[in-house]
């Protein structure tokens, strides 16, 4: 099988070839921390982790870096409504997404900010007046000359110069309307820095050019963010690498498609905005990546309660699923045969496994994928669960494991378990306790029998009773 990903750039479908295999360099576009991190946000910091998850799982060395915007006009905004210094805004939100991708089990390898490479920002933007893509204006603020970049406007397929509004306004010491801030003179009350042309700060596009290049270099495999980053954001990040790089400055462009909900794109406008603490908070950090990973990357995504409800109930039968695998491939003996039955179930596992890189393969295809992870979750409730054959529960086992790397729902359960798991101490009193529990209740010892299963309740441990027999699984 061949991966293949959709380029922004030229809209097609390439075959996955890195510059440099087998690592793969990745900048994904960060938030700009003036406000609590939403759920929009972590759909496309999710569907990032898990491309990532998966080429790792391909055999490649993943290096990420994803950005945080700590100066920023809405920053300075924020704080001047509430009376505070800007840079508190900053660390605050900032301390809200570090947190967030903490519980959402994403690890990012490294979150320059902004406000620490300013010396590099004014050294980029030197250099681009040094080779006249950019000029110094009346104010001190520093312009880059869109006209001066012939290859303006393919990224996002904008070709009207009429329609390049970059947001800022139009200034009368700009030389096209078009023309976008790299460094922006000082307002009175607002933060500076010191450079060659006055006091001021960076412009927003300016600094991820700047630490995605610092960091993965002059040529990046992957470059991510939002869609709705497209214009004029990422069309100006390439206009000024590739300036001063040449072209092609990033192999290829990914973006992730919208957040919806109620079938409106989610907006402070709207008011419709879901914070991703309160989200977590409702639906555990579990579900919403799963919510977020059984679907197309590059898709919408609707956040109702019936999208992330089928994601939860996933969630719950793989973690039952893979408890009940550990805990019996730690008891069950090795036999060396299968039965005609078995054999079938283990074709049949291989299809989906082979079927679920398939669709992975296409584009990161994570919708397609997850019908082979509910299918391997009805095969098991179906025959394997009921099956003696510990060749079988042991493959399940490794192509679980498989998913999980990309999923990361399941780290608890898998976390020391080898193929022949052995149970932990923790694991064999929680069955000596059920034991225990089993004879109280023959014994007609009620009140003791619901004392020790009120108390495991409150160690996160649930006990299900089926006629005599008592099976336990831990919270998900």
């Amino acid at each position: 099988m061949t991966l293949t990903v959709t380029n922004t750039l030229g809209r097609r479908e390439e075959v996955f070839r890195p510059w440099s295999p087998p690592l793969v360099t990745m900048y994904v576009c960060g938030p700009t921390v003036y406000d609590y991190v939403h759920i929009g946000h972590a759909k496309t910091f999710v569907a990032f982790d898990g491309i990532k998850r998966y080429l790792s799982l391909l055999g490649y060395s993943v290096y990420h870096v994803q950005n945080i915007t700590d100066i920023d006009d809405k920053i300075i905004k924020r704080a001047s409504e509430r009376g505070v210094s800007w840079r508190e805004v900053a660390d605050s939100y900032a301390q809200d997404y570090l947190e967030s991708l903490s519980k959402l089990n994403i690890r990012v390898d490294l979150h320059p900010r902004v406000t620490s490479h300013i010396n590099e920002i004014i050294d980029f933007i030197g250099k681009l007046v040094e080779k006249g893509y950019a000029y110094v204006a009346s104010s001190g603020s520093v312009y880059f000359d869109v006209d001066a970049y012939p290859d303006y406007g393919r990224l996002s397929g904008n070709f009207n110069k009429a329609l390049w509004d970059q947001g800022e306004g139009v200034v009368s010491e700009k030389r096209h309307p078009y023309d976008f801030a790299l460094w922006k003179a000082a307002k009175p009350g607002e933060p500076w820095w010191e450079s060659p042309w006055g006091r001021g700060r960076p412009g927003w596009h300016i600094e991820c050019s700047v630490m995605s290049s610092r960091y993965l270099g002059s040529r990046i495999d992957i470059h991510g963010g939002g869609s709705d980053l497209i214009f004029p954001h990422h069309e100006n990040e390439r206009a000024q690498s590739e300036s001063l790089f040449g072209s092609p400055w990033v192999k290829y462009w990914l973006h992730t498609g919208m957040l919806t909900i109620r079938g409106e794109k989610m907006s402070k406008s709207l008011g419709n905005i879901v914070s991703l603490r309160d989200a977590i908070n409702e639906w555990g950090p579990n579900v919403i990546r799963m919510w977020v990973l059984t679907s197309h990357y590059r898709g919408s995504l609707e956040y109702s309660e019936q999208s992330l409800g089928q994601a939860k109930k996933l969630v719950e039968r793989l973690r039952d699923i893979a408890s009940d695998i550990v805990k019996r491939l730690s008891k069950e003996e090795y036999v060396n045969y299968m039965k005609a039955a078995d054999v079938d179930e283990l074709f049949k596992l291989r299809s989906l496994y082979l079927n679920w890189h398939a669709a992975m393969q296409r584009d990161f295809n994570m919708g397609e994928a997850a019908g082979s992870v509910w299918a391997l979750t009805s095969e098991y409730y179906k025959y394997i669960a009921s099956s003696e054959s510990r060749a079988l529960i042991a493959f399940t086992y490794k192509v679980l494991v498989d998913f999980n790397r990309v999923y990361a729902v399941l780290d608890d359960i898998f976390e020391g378990a080898p193929m022949a798991p052995i149970a932990s101490l923790e694991d064999q009193l929680i069955d000596l306790l059920v034991e225990v529990r089993s004879q109280l209740r023959k014994n007609r010892m009620y009140d003791l029998a619901d004392y020790i299963r009120s108390r495991l309740a409150s160690y996160g441990v649930t006990l299900v009773d089926k006629g005599e027999e008592t099976t336990w699984k831990r919270a998900g």
